[in-house]
């Protein structure tokens, strides 16, 4: 099965062709569209937006929401990650941004995990959804060249808990990231479960 990406976001694009390695066959739409997000979950953003594209391209879409949530202030972030801060015309500044105000609200912990919900849209009756999630927690700086968004600042849970953030981590993020973690959901289902009736 073929479907689009609903999203204009080149890193996703080229993160998702990573992930499935031609099992499943995620191409980018013939052009991007606008999509008002006014869900208040990232299963509603990520349906809005695949139902959006297929209505438009009528093929299967696939569209992903995904956001980072501090766990004692999940209205900070969450499905308005990508919207933080919008005076602030990078992902640097907004991580420290991000940064001063947990440390001015003087949280008990940093707790955080990345959320990814993945939509898969083939047709108006056969809709499927998968969630990954990372848990971690908020360092205290920006460290990593790798990565974008808030990776530099995030610290995952890890075995050898060396206090690397995502954005040291390629390799592992890869593999494990909340996205990678949907996307294994997503493919076991199809591999294993899913039977399309034509």
């Amino acid at each position: 099965m073929n479907f689009i990406l609903a999203s204009s976001n080149s890193h996703k694009a080229l993160e998702f062709s990573e992930l499935f390695a031609g099992e499943l066959q995620v191409l980018p739409a013939p052009s991007s569209i606008e999509v008002d997000e006014t869900g208040t979950t990232f299963e509603e953003n990520s349906f809005l937006k695949a139902r959006a594209y297929f209505e438009k391209y009528k093929v299967p879409a696939l569209a992903d929401d995904s956001g980072l949530v501090i766990e004692e202030w999940p209205e900070l972030l969450g499905v308005y990650s990508a919207r933080f801060a919008p005076e602030l015309a990078t992902y640097p500044e907004k991580c420290h941004k991000l940064l001063e105000m947990i440390n001015e609200r003087g949280l008990k912990t940093r707790a955080a995990h990345f959320v990814c919900t993945l939509c898969f849209y083939i047709s108006p009756t056969e809709v499927y959804f998968f969630e990954g999630r990372v848990h971690g927690t908020i360092g205290q700086g920006l460290k990593g060249e790798h990565g974008f968004g808030y990776d530099p600042v995030f610290v995952p849970e890890r075995k050898e808990n060396d206090g690397l953030t995502l954005a040291e981590l390629p390799e592992w993020k890869n593999e494990n990231s909340h996205r990678a973690r949907a996307v294994q959901s997503a493919l076991s289902f199809f591999k294993e479960s899913y039977r399309h009736k034509a």
